[in-house]
């Protein structure tokens, strides 16, 4: 005979198991509670180890200065958010898992690169100029070996094979050793490549590596999360096998998080990266920033009485007079050769009688525009006379005044002078590629080109054009061909950033000759803020010539640099901290 109350009891039953899942998903059996991780650039906490939404936003509230916490895993964001409406937000992003049993191990590893672990401070160092350079939070580099859990916390990093320079790095947390997860997961942080990585495929390995690292450990899962609008780095993850999951992350409300959950005003919107590091620092500082003309880099900067135009890096305080210099190359030429500062042989004369005897006295030149900017109409290493010919009409069509000088075999150096003082050094070398064995040239360009312009916020790409064709025909390739893997190509023989060059800060080891010789020219041609371009063996030696002066350098393009902070300093000296105009006073003094 049935039980009648058969039904209430499985009902009851029911509701008591729905209940223990509840609990159990909110705080996990075994797991230790209200759980953290510190990553260096802030931590992880594990929302669902937290009992209560109020210690979850206590925790969050607690995050320290210049750091970003997370609150991963967050089972009830909207009930989060009623705690702390005024300081905490939903991340903007999604979560990807990959599932470890089912990952399958790449057959074919790439070569030019390894993957290891982070092992030196060199290498904590390194890895933050590629935080600096992608815009994301750093780590102070002692984290590595003071406070970080080696058993918790896996930091690789990508290297060069030959150069030994690092390219890439990404973190991994275990959860198992963390909080002690029933569920065995995993996660992935900070995947970030150098914009001037030339190899394809960097941040595909690190992934891969990072993946196999937690597989052989045994964990079951591995999940990141990712702006819901960086296509690329989606396209990467659901290409490697990884799929959505609905997990949910909370931040806190910080000047670092701004972006993601505040629009900015429509008219910063369209300043490029240049002119935005001025107008963050000013308004760190509290000046108020004005804007002229957003979309070509134009504002207003005000403090204490003081009002000041400018356009990126150049300002009221650049006369026009200096501008005019910079302008037309013969004439900056003429100017800091008159101060001393060493200069490569030129071509005076205009005729093809006189480019082809100065071309068999050098053997190999440059020629270039007059009048011109981003490398437009430059061709260099030149060395037949209908390589010349065919610049020289190539540069006129940018500037009636062509120049062409002795071609000084070493690397770009851009030295930034502001008020006299030489704030960074960075070498300036061509955009390379190098080859995987599967890519065409042209597709390597096209990468190479998508990582260069992501960095820069579209400023820097390698252009398909003649002087790309003609540097590729040099080396003896087409755009069609499929170079062997590992080998290496100089697509531009020129190094501006604008057409994919890519930048090394060398600031620390920059010979004091060359030091002096940029102070000479800035000085000579008499402006407050510039670029001084040298061409020099090596930065640690003192052999260079000049090439020329920009009256408007790229200030970003040197962080982590202080390049925008003396900038300002020079603008609005009262805005310095009292503190620190001692200590400057101080180093003058000595």
């Amino acid at each position: 005979m049935a039980d009648p109350e058969f039904p209430k009891r499985r009902a009851a039953q029911a509701h008591r198991l729905k209940r223990l899942r509840s609990a159990a998903a909110q705080n996990p059996r075994g797991a230790e509670a209200n759980a953290m991780v510190d990553c260096g650039w802030g931590r992880l906490i594990f929302a669902h180890t937290f009992d209560s939404s109020e210690k979850l936003a206590e925790a969050l509230r607690a995050e320290g200065p210049e750091r970003r916490d997370i609150a991963f895993y967050v089972r009830d964001p909207h009930v989060l958010l009623a705690h702390a409406p005024q300081e905490l937000f939903l991340d903007p992003s999604h979560t990807f898992r990959l599932d470890l049993a089912t990952y399958r191990v790449a057959s074919r590893r790439r070569k030019g690169f390894q993957i290891r672990r982070l092992a030196t401070r060199a290498d904590a160092e390194a890895v933050n100029a590629i935080y600096a350079q992608r815009r994301m939070v750093p780590v102070p580099p002692d984290f590595f070996w003071t406070a970080r859990d080696a058993r918790t916390l896996a930091v690789l990093v990508a290297e060069d094979s030959e150069s030994g320079e690092i390219l890439g790095s990404v973190m991994g947390v275990d959860h198992a050793r963390a909080f002690g997860d029933p569920e065995r997961g995993s996660s992935l942080w900070c995947l970030a490549v150098a914009p001037q990585a030339p190899h394809a495929g960097l941040g595909e390995s690190l992934v891969r590596r990072l993946a196999e690292h937690f597989k052989a450990r045994g964990a079951a899962f591995m999940d990141l999360s990712v702006l819901h609008d960086n296509e690329q780095a989606i396209a990467l993850y659901e290409k490697l096998g990884f799929r959505r999951v609905q997990v949910f992350a909370v931040k806190r409300r910080n000047v670092i998080n701004e972006k993601l959950y505040t629009s900015a005003p429509p008219a910063d919107e369209r300043l490029n990266p240049y002119a935005r590091i001025i107008v963050d620092e000013a308004r760190r500082r509290g000046i108020r920033v004005e804007m002229i003309d957003a979309g070509a880099g134009f504002f207003r900067l005000t403090h204490g009485g003081r009002s000041l135009r400018c356009r990126e890096a150049l300002s009221d305080l650049t006369t026009a007079v200096s501008l005019s210099i910079c302008d037309d190359k013969r004439v900056t030429r003429r100017v800091v050769e008159a101060a001393g500062v060493l200069v490569p042989a030129q071509l005076e004369k205009d005729s093809t009688e006189a480019r082809a005897a100065f071309l068999a006295q050098h053997r190999s030149l440059v020629v270039k525009p007059a009048r011109g900017e981003q490398g437009h109409g430059v061709a260099v290493g030149l060395t037949t006379a209908a390589q010349v010919e065919a610049a020289v009409e190539l540069a006129r069509g940018f500037c009636d005044d062509v120049i062409v000088e002795e071609c000084f075999t070493g690397e770009d150096l851009r030295l930034v002078v502001i008020d006299q003082r030489v704030v960074a050094a960075a070498l300036r070398r061509p955009a390379r590629v190098v080859g995987d064995g599967r890519a065409s040239v042209g597709e390597l360009i096209e990468t190479q080109s998508r990582r260069r312009a992501a960095a820069t916020d579209g400023e820097s790409r390698i252009p398909l054009d003649a002087e790309t064709e003609r540097c590729l025909a040099a080396a003896g390739y087409t755009l069609e061909d499929v170079p062997e893997q590992g080998v290496e190509i100089v697509v531009r023989k020129t190094a501006n950033l604008h057409t994919g060059g890519t930048i090394h800060d060398v600031t620390a080891e920059t010979h004091p000759v060359l030091i002096a010789a940029a102070i000479n020219a800035a000085a000579a041609i008499e402006i407050p803020v510039t670029g001084i371009d040298l061409m020099v063996k090596s930065p640690r030696l003192p052999d260079y010539v000049f090439i020329e002066a920009n009256e408007r350098p790229g200030l970003a393009n040197h962080e982590p640099q202080p390049t925008a902070e003396r900038f300002i300093d020079l603008l609005f000296p009262l805005s310095v901290p009292e503190s620190v105009r001692r200590v400057q006073q101080k180093g003058t003094k000595a």
